[in-house]
């Protein structure tokens, strides 16, 4: 055999033979006395080893928890080796300190006692032993928190005032001071510079905080036209701060439309009605959303509606919404309302508003009457505004919403002027039983009040997006009130059927008419490439007449988001 083959066998045999005799080595550790023994058993401590240096770290791990117990005057006072395999420690643990006192310097900033919830007196707070290594923690954080993020925190000149009670000098070391000079979007460069400084409220010459930072960061789950990557970085150089945030831009346009059909009562003919509503979110990069509705219904009735929200304007919190509502009933008449809104967005979640609506509405027939009439009306309304989303959802991305207004105006026509007031709410909620079942439940209502009323200036409700099982627009008040439910059952992430039950009251002064409404039906909705399909079928019945199939209503939607 070769002199190198040898060599290696016999190193390869060396090695073996070291394995296979190697043993582990054992620890007991004991105190000064039975009830200092008690108080180290009580903490555990691992008592097997591979090697020596590993046995000697456990022990000195030992002493620190011993010390942060309140024995702060522990010490090793032996270690002895009983045979091969055991090792024996004692510990001297002393006396327990029960409490601490620290002093801070006369120029250290109080207020950080009291967002750690702890209580001073003179130049000191106090602090039970076991407790401090925690407070220490929080008190070091709520300092970085204030724009210095490399901040330490010491304990000197420690002594003792009594048997159970020690005091210390608290040091702090503080660095430069960190504000944030610089913000770097990623992923999505063009996101709007006003919805970073108004909405996420991050703006640059602000103290450093990246718990608080973290925390805006999480205000875009709220927003549909972006989405958060990743968490935020900070690079710190000598001088400067950046922020680094990391963010995408979603799909948010929505087109949305409805094909329905039913049985006239009068004729037995299959009658056609839709709309189509198409909503551009943040095409322009300003967070800017632009509305185009038309609705076409079975009765001759159109609406077409235009409308622009521009939120943030010069990076201020407020906003504005204009529009333009066009309303023809058949040749009977046509009326046009403008309105416009200044808005303030509190939050991510709340904004208000103040605006100013007019209307034109004409009479299309050859006369005019009581009830039927040219009139213009002109009204200062108040807004309010909630909205709670849940986008991690596709399929109900909103969890609630609330929307109310109200207005106070004239209406001027050639019987003279009438003072006028009218209120809105529109709202809804979505009740999550667990992950399959949940309730949804709308209130969707109205009211005008006035001395006189214009058949022209009514309110017209029913339908899909009102109460369902009626003509779309078919019902006129001066007062009404719908309460929509589904019980909703997801069959799958991308699917659900629900139930369809519909109530509703209404009041009109000019057929002194006061009546109740039901709707009842089931439907499904299915989430495709395409957009969200939903399918209704419902039939509506008054209080005093019986559901009759003929009556019922299938209406067919599609939200498209592209």
């Amino acid at each position: 055999m070769p002199f190198y083959s040898r060599f290696l066998f016999f190193l390869i045999l060396l090695v073996f033979s070291n394995l296979g005799t190697s043993q582990s080595i054992n620890l007991k550790v004991i105190g000064e006395n039975e009830v200092s023994t008690a108080t180290i058993d009580s903490l555990g401590y691992q008592k097997s080893f591979n090697n020596y240096k590993n046995l000697e770290i456990e022990i000195q791990n030992l002493k620190i928890k011993l010390t942060k117990r309140g024995y702060i005057d522990t010490s090793i006072e032996s270690i002895t080796k009983q045979n091969d395999s055991l090792f024996k420690a004692q510990l001297i643990t002393g006396k327990r300190i029960n409490r601490i006192r620290i002093y801070y310097p006369s120029d250290f900033n109080t207020e950080y006692l009291n967002l750690i919830h702890q209580s001073k007196d003179n130049n000191y707070f106090e602090l039970r032993i076991t407790e401090l290594e925690t407070y220490l923690k929080n008190l070091n954080s709520t300092i970085a928190e204030q724009g210095d993020p490399f901040s330490t925190l010491q304990l000197i000149n420690i002594s003792k005032l009594a048997s159970d009670l020690i005091s210390a000098d608290l040091k702090i070391v503080t660095n430069q001071k960190r504000r944030i000079d610089k913000i770097i979007v990623k992923g999505y460069e063009k996101f709007p510079k006003s919805y970073l400084k108004r909405f996420l409220k991050l703006r640059t010459g602000k103290s450093f905080n990246l718990n608080a930072i973290k925390e805006k960061i999480e205000l875009l789950n709220d927003l549909r036209f972006a989405n958060k990557i990743k968490d935020p970085e900070v690079l710190f150089t000598q001088d400067s701060t950046t922020l680094y945030i990391y963010v995408e831009k979603t799909k948010t346009n929505n087109f949305d439309g409805f094909l329905g059909f039913g049985t006239n009562e009068n004729t037995n003919k299959i009658e056609f009605d839709g709309y189509l509503d198409l909503r551009l979110i943040n095409n322009l990069n300003y967070g800017e959303t632009l509305n185009l509705f038309y609705k076409s219904d079975e009765i001759d009735q159109q609406t077409i509606n235009v409308d622009a929200d521009l939120p943030y304007l010069f990076s201020s919190p407020i906003g504005l919404q204009v529009g333009l509502n066009i309303f023809r009933k058949d040749s009977t008449f046509l009326t046009a309302k403008q309105y416009a809104k200044i808005n303030y967005q509190i939050n991510a979640q709340h904004k208000i508003g103040i605006g100013i609506n007019t209307t034109n509405s004409t009479n299309l027939l050859d006369d005019d009457t009581d009830i039927l009439n040219d009139y213009t009306s002109n009204y200062y309304t108040l807004h309010y505004n909630y909205t709670k989303p849940q986008f991690s959802d596709p399929l109900f991305p909103i969890n609630f919403w609330l929307d109310a207004s109200s207005g106070y105006g004239n209406r001027d026509n050639n019987l003279g002027t009438q003072k006028q007031s009218v209120f809105n709410i529109d709202a809804y909620k979505i009740f999550n039983l667990n992950n399959k079942n949940s309730f949804y439940a709308r209130l969707n209502g109205a009211t005008l009040i006035s001395d006189d009323y214009l058949d022209n200036e009514l309110f017209r409700f029913g339908g899909i997006n009102s109460i369902r099982g009626f003509e779309e627009n078919s019902l006129v008040a001066n007062l009404y009130g719908v309460l929509s439910t589904e019980y909703r059952y997801r069959l799958s992430n991308d699917i659900y059927v629900h139930s369809v039950l519909d109530a509703a009251y209404f009041e009109n002064r000019l057929t002194n008419s006061k009546e109740k409404l039901f709707g009842f039906g089931f439907g499904l909705g299915l989430l495709t490439n395409a957009g969200l399909f939903r399918l209704n079928y419902s039939s509506g019945k008054t209080e005093n007449r019986q559901f009759k199939l003929s009556d019922s209503k299938i209406h067919i939607s599609l939200t498209a988001t592209f």
